[in-house]
C-alpha cells in the first residue's frame, strides 16, 4: 500500500519520506484498518436498511392478516317498534 505524502496523527501532519520502516508500516496498517471501517460501514448502512425493509414488510403483511381476518358477526338489526297503543287512542 502506498503511503500518503504527508500523515496526520493527533493533528500533527509528518512526511512519509521521514519515517522509519516500522512508522511506515504502523501508518500502513492504519490505511488498512480505516479502508475496512469504511467498508463495514458501508455495509452496515446498506444492512440497516435492508432491515427496515423487512420490518415494514412484516408490518404490512400484519396489518393485511388482520384485515382479511374475520371480523366478529355484526348483530342482526332489530325490527323496528310497533307504537304503543295508548299513542295511537289519543
Amino acid at each position: 500500500m502506498t503511503l500518503p505524502q504527508y500523515i496526520t496523527i493527533n493533528g500533527t501532519s509528518y512526511a512519509s519520506a521521514n519515517l522509519n520502516e516500522a512508522a511506515k508500516i504502523q501508518a500502513a496498517n492504519i490505511l488498512a484498518v480505516d479502508a475496512e471501517l469504511a467498508r463495514l460501514q458501508q455495509q452496515t448502512a446498506f444492512t440497516q436498511t435492508a432491515r427496515n425493509a423487512y420490518a415494514n414488510a412484516l408490518i404490512e403483511a400484519v396489518k393485511g392478516r388482520e384485515a382479511a381476518a374475520p371480523a366478529e358477526k355484526p348483530k342482526k338489526p332489530r325490527a323496528p317498534r310497533k307504537p304503543k297503543a295508548d299513542a295511537a287512542a289519543a
